[in-house]
């Protein structure tokens, strides 16, 4: 039960709201019993200010022996409140005259023996405290509840007297009793009428994780166009759906960029494997076949077997780069350098096919690179400007420094690139001319080579991008950032 969410979210709610309306449930007793004792102490000083108001008026009205009992009594009777009694003392605490001396109402009050407070030893105890201090508040014991008192000395004709004022705490401890009895009903009932809310309020909404769930555990490989339920785009739980449909768009995207690698490497591999074999079981069919026949079949298997091994080669440098295991060995040279020499090597290429073959890279160019990798990338660049570019054509290298970065431009004047395939052209195994024949004088390509060079260009935090295509030739450009703290190799 407890590994749902729902009912750990429930619990967890009538948890906090239980400790909270507990906590406030103890402040509003104590604050309340606080303000109630408070209260309770305010009258008393009233009623003893107003005691001893009516005692002096009364005073001036007796004479002779027992006028100040006389008066006294009067005063009580005319503050004689339910639950307050009166004790009227001499300075060395002899009794004058109490709440008990006055007669008994008919009928009796059921608080009419509560003047048997006069004789507990609490009591007592008050009264020897009375004659040392005064203006002070005492809780006294007895009765149902107890009593607060308060002492008051007094002046009469010039002797000091002392009134003591019982209060009974019966009615506030009732009172308050009556509010704790009201918080222990009220709490439990708040806090199961707030779970079952909180379980309702968890279940509906956590219907749409459930409902995702649910339709999750139906997607698969062969399912994964299906996508989650989106009830609210605005909340989290919308935010998740669409989150997790995003990354089911990029799995799908990628299982079916996975699917095309795998079919088009079958393709790319087939044909030279059939090419092999047709070779080898010519000219095994015919055990009289001259040396040159043989020398023959053997070039073509050479040939074939190259064109494997460079395929196989560039997709096993894509299967690391994409596994992130092809680490770099950087180091500092000069850009400027790299593309010249790289130039150079294709100069051959190039003259083969009568196209002029022009370098004009600036001096100066440092940069912290793989070596290696770059040059890869200028010659799979400058091999694909020649392959494309047709007899007496021209391919230029220019490289520059703009800003923060290099700009490497490959130009060539070929066909130029259809523009409804250009967002294509660095997919793998992509080729715009399909019906380009795989001959050996076509250099056999297997649409790699593009993206192996974006691939080298990313790594090195750069870019590679087709900047102009059309009837008159394509650009490449390769964009690095400079490297202002590199060394000079060369020391120049």
């Amino acid at each position: 039960m407890f590994e749902s969410v729902r009912v750990r979210l429930t619990l967890w709610y009538s948890g906090v709201l239980a400790l909270v309306l507990v906590i406030l449930a103890l402040a509003t007793y104590f604050i309340l019993r606080q303000n109630t004792a408070q209260r309770a102490d305010s009258s008393l000083s009233e009623l003893a200010d107003a005691f001893l108001t009516t005692l002096q008026a009364e005073m001036k009205d007796e004479s002779g022996p027992g006028a100040l009992k006389r008066a006294a009594l009067k005063a009580i009777v005319e503050h004689r409140f339910r639950d307050h009694f009166y004790l009227v003392l001499e300075s060395s605490g002899e009794w004058i005259t109490s709440s008990k001396d006055l007669p008994a109402t008919n009928p009796p009050s059921p608080k009419e023996d509560s003047p048997g407070i006069f004789d507990s030893r609490s009591f007592r105890r008050l009264v020897e405290s009375s004659s040392r201090s005064d203006g002070f508040f005492q809780n006294v014991r007895g009765g149902n509840g107890g009593y607060r008192s308060f002492v008051r000395h007094f002046a009469v004709n010039g002797k000091t007297y002392t009134l003591i004022v019982l209060q009974s705490l019966h009615p506030q401890e009732a009172m308050l009793e009556e509010v704790a009895q009201t918080f222990s009903f009220a709490i439990p009932i708040a806090v199961l009428l707030a779970s079952a809310g909180g379980y309702f309020l968890a279940r509906k909404s956590l219907a749409p994780v459930v409902a995702m769930s649910t339709q999750a555990e139906h997607i698969g490989a062969a399912t994964l166009h299906e996508r989650l339920p989106v009830q609210n785009e605005k909340d989290e739980l919308g935010h998740l759906a669409r989150s997790f449909n995003q990354l089911l768009d990029r799995l799908d995207q990628s299982f079916d960029r996975q699917r095309r690698f795998m079919a088009d490497a079958s393709h790319e591999l087939r044909t030279p494997v059939a090419i092999l074999r047709g070779e080898a079981e010519v000219a095994l069919a015919r055990p009289d076949r001259k040396p040159e026949e043989y020398r023959e079949s053997l070039a073509v298997l050479r040939a074939e077997s190259q064109r494997l091994t460079h395929i196989v080669e560039d997709l096993f440098t894509l299967a690391r780069a994409d596994a992130g295991q092809h680490p770099l060995s950087p180091h500092d040279f000069y850009l400027d350098e790299l593309v010249a020499d790289c130039t150079r090597t294709t100069r051959t290429l190039a003259l083969a096919k009568r196209i002029a073959l022009a370098c004009d890279a600036a001096q100066e160019l440092p940069i912290h690179a793989d070596e290696a990798l770059l040059r890869r990338m200028i010659l799979n660049l400058l091999d694909n400007a020649i392959k494309y570019t047709p007899e007496g054509g021209r391919v230029s290298v220019a490289c520059r420094s703009e800003g923060g970065e290099y700009a490497l431009c490959i130009t060539d004047t070929g066909p130029g690139i259809p523009v409804e395939l250009q967002p294509r052209i660095f997919e793998r195994f992509f080729r715009a001319d399909k019906a380009r024949s795989r001959a050996e004088s076509d250099g056999g390509g297997a649409g790699l080579g593009l993206s192996i060079a974006r691939w080298i260009a990313e790594a090195h935090h750069g870019r590679l991008e087709l900047t102009r295509s059309d009837a008159s030739g394509s650009t490449f450009t390769a964009y690095f950032p400079a490297s202002s703290t590199a060394a000079d190799p060369a020391g120049r």
